[in-house]
């Protein structure tokens, strides 16, 4: 069924993109599509008509749902002939918007070729990260680069690529395009550059703080209710995607006053016990925990507590992430660790190894360990809840969180379909 569903929704998609022909921001990377992608739909909406892929709609159905605007049928085949009946219609009339922000994901060698042909022209393609994450698939780090960077190398000259300038293997991609190249970050070689980032609290609200730095101009960006470099990075790619469409840096700093971090990640939760939580379980890498232990370190006034659930789809990188991950946790001086799963075994033996003098208790599964963590807080205690969705620790959120009945508000895999699996 799924290959039928697929051959259709291609077409009606490709039928779509052609109809309507919108200006394409395509955005790719190991980690930060989302926040990226909200960020820039959040500054692009104050002057055009935009929209954005639903939550991670971005394989090869999908990218093609978030084209026609339609949302998954499931495994209903009435609700996808519904899907495709309406699609067929909106050919002819529909209110369709001038720019179209995709993001765009890869499990697979090839994931990413199959959507650009579809897509066709892109006029804006954003590279936020090139990690070792989902790298189950892929032979190593250096295959899982070239699948990320082919979204750029069939741009022509009139695309923008923006690249993360502070990440290795992005910047070296930076001579595989012919478009014109628009870099970010903390590098001083970046087109629009961020400095004085700091984690603040103005009138008691925690919040990112950075200037960004263009062609001589220096503008202070604060965002609030959000934590950690991450944010920094999805707005910056934001801002220069902005720039493109003739948005001023000033414009994109009130826009982006608006921003909320999607549900599961650096959000913060007020917890039992006057305890606060920094919910970061919609997935997990190396380099996105270790930016949630600095978040965690630089904000916390009591005991630095994390429950961290073991790291999937690293490859032949799975020991070296995980003792990369500990590593932090010493460096960091966190007083109280909760591991969930086999993985992350990997990580208590590696703290065992390092002679970590915080306390560590390792649980089977998030149900398991949720309760000792409650009984464990103490008023103050800052906790980092994260790992990646097979490890479901939002679980844990929602059994540490003040008000558990804002669990499907607040947090991540609060559907129905989610609630049920085990």
């Amino acid at each position: 069924m799924k290959s039928i569903l697929k051959t259709i929704l291609y077409l009606l998609a490709w039928l779509t993109i052609r109809r309507y022909k919108p200006r394409v921001v395509a955005i790719t990377g190991s980690v930060g599509k989302t926040s990226t992608k909200d960020a820039i739909t959040i500054v692009l909406r104050t002057s055009f008509s935009v929209r954005a892929s639903l939550g991670n709609y971005n394989n090869e159905l999908g990218v093609p749902l978030a084209i026609i605007n339609e949302e998954s049928g499931g495994q209903n085949p009435l609700i996808w002939l519904f899907i495709f009946i309406k699609a067929f219609f909106k050919l002819f009339i529909a209110d369709y918007p001038k720019i179209l922000i995709l993001e765009l994901g890869s499990d697979r060698p090839g994931d990413i070729a199959y959507l650009v042909k579809l897509i066709g022209k892109i006029d804006v393609a954003v590279l936020t990260d090139i990690g070792i994450s989902h790298l189950e698939f892929f032979a190593g780090p250096t295959e899982l680069a070239k699948e990320k960077l082919s979204l750029i190398k069939k741009l022509d000259r009139t695309a923008l690529a923006i690249l993360n300038f502070d990440n290795p293997k992005v910047f070296e991609g930076r001579t595989q395009t012919k478009a014109e190249i628009a870099g970010y970050g903390f590098s001083q070689n970046s087109q629009v550059m961020i400095s004085d980032f700091q984690i603040i609290q103005v009138d008691g609200v925690w919040g990112v703080n950075f200037k960004l730095h263009h062609k001589g101009t220096v503008v202070p960006f604060f965002i609030p209710n959000t934590l950690g470099k991450p944010t920094a990075y999805a707005a910056t790619a934001a801002v220069v995607t902005a720039l493109r469409f003739n948005i001023n840096l000033v414009e994109s700093s009130e826009a982006l006053k608006r921003f909320v971090p999607p549900a599961g990640r650096l959000r913060m939760i007020p917890g039992i016990k006057q305890a606060l939580i920094i919910d970061d379980t919609y997935n997990a890498a190396p380099d996105s925990t270790i930016a949630g232990l600095e978040a965690l370190s630089l904000i916390a006034s009591g005991r630095r507590v994390i429950a961290l659930g073991g790291m999937a789809e690293l490859g032949k990188q799975t020991e070296s992430g995980h003792r990369a991950v500990a590593g932090k946790i010493v460096e960091n001086k966190i007083d109280l660790v909760f591991l969930v799963g086999e993985n992350a075994k990997i990580i208590r033996d590696e703290l065992s190894v390092r002679k970590f003098g915080g306390r560590v208790q390792w649980f089977e599964t998030a149900d398991l360990a949720g309760l000792s963590i409650q009984e464990s807080l103490l008023p103050q205690d800052t906790i980092l809840v994260k790992g990646s969705q097979s490890s479901r620790m939002e679980k844990i959120v929602k059994e540490i969180m003040a008000d558990p009945l804002r669990a499907s508000e607040l947090l991540v895999r609060q559907s129905d379909k989610w609630l049920a699996k085990i």
